[in-house]
């Protein structure tokens, strides 16, 4: 209902009290336009509709309307309606430009001066992603932006003020490469993984099932024997052995065969390096049970070929391996 100035004792029809209330709710009549339109003083308490398949503008001017007067604007074409200052001042937080189904309330504040208020469809966030583990930034303010799954590895961190993607740096990090029981004659590691510095491996909870014996780990098989020499120490005494045996680091022949605590840790710096006529140290520590005693063992020496270490061989001297772990982890 447009807005009107009643009278003392004035009786309204039901049609004026629907279109009242109606008013009173955010509706009132609709004026449906086609074209673009200039506000008049009746369109206080309407709804002005526009319906145009292009772009139109509506106009507001001075000396039309109160302070406290409000026309509710939509926009049902396809075109844009672009609420517009002719001679009037209109103001916004959000845009005076609709698009189809948008809509807002033009309110007067004086006779020469609006608000629009947006109700926008379109106002939030339009979402960048495109792949699965992508997720949102702010590129610039308010803007946001799509930052695309990194790659297995590679951690997030800050370039250039804005979080990126990258690889780790070198130097740090430690990565479980197999998990590996031991059983037979033999239990071999093979095509280890050469993009890391150090080897290290532990190696639990060993057995073998015939007779007591020497456990025995070779470097890269045991078809060849290679120079080098090796230092045994062990509680109650020491021994160097010259040579170095079928490539073999081996413990003494008297560990049990049906104990399951001999648990050594094996490490080899630079198991992957050929540069330069590298030979590889190594160092391997732990516990063997006798008969008679459990003994801490250290066993050092050099595996005397330049070639990267790319397999390890578990054995024991006293039969079939009977059980034990070997977790292999790559050292950066």
């Amino acid at each position: 209902m447009a807005k009107q100035t009643f009278t003392t004792g004035q009786v309204l029809t039901a049609a004026q009290m629907t279109s009242l209330q109606q008013t009173a709710m955010g509706g009132g009549s609709t004026t449906a336009k086609t074209t673009s339109y200039v506000l008049v003083a009746a369109d206080a308490g309407t709804t002005v509709a526009m319906n145009a398949a292009g772009s139109t503008t509506i106009t507001v001017n001075t000396g039309l309307f109160s302070a406290g007067d409000s026309v509710f604007i939509q926009n049902w074409g396809a075109g844009t309606t672009t609420v517009t200052a002719g001679t009037a001042t209109v103001t916004t937080h959000g845009s005076l430009a609709l698009s189809q189904w948008e809509g807002g309330q033009l309110y007067f504040t004086s006779a020469s001066a609006a608000i629009f208020f947006d109700i926008s469809q379109s106002t939030g966030m339009t979402n960048p992603m495109t792949t699965t583990g992508d997720t949102i930034y702010s590129s610039s303010g308010s803007t946001p932006a799509r930052l695309g799954i990194g790659s297995t590895g590679q951690i997030l961190t800050v370039t250039g003020g804005v979080p990126v993607w990258a690889t780790p740096a070198g130097g740090g990090g430690m990565t479980l490469l197999s998990t590996t029981t031991l059983s037979g004659a033999t239990t071999t590691i093979s095509s280890i993984d050469q993009t890391y510095t150090n080897l290290f491996a532990i190696i639990t909870s060993m057995t073998n099932n015939t007779a007591d014996g020497a456990f025995r780990v070779a470097l890269n098989g045991t078809t060849n024997s290679h120079d080098g020499v090796v230092s045994r120490f062990e509680q109650g005494g020491s021994a160097t052995l010259s040579g170095f045996a079928n490539n073999y680091i081996i413990t003494p022949s008297n560990l049990a065969r049906a104990n399951g605590t001999n648990t050594f840790v094996l490490l080899i710096p630079g198991y992957s390096n050929t540069a330069n006529a590298v030979w590889k140290t190594f160092n391997m520590f732990g516990r063997y049970t006798s008969s008679t005693a459990s003994t801490p063992i250290s066993i050092s020496g050099m595996y005397g070929d330049t070639a990267a270490i790319t397999s390890l061989a578990f054995s024991n001297s006293g039969g079939n391996l009977a059980g034990g772990t070997v977790l292999l982890y790559g050292v950066k």
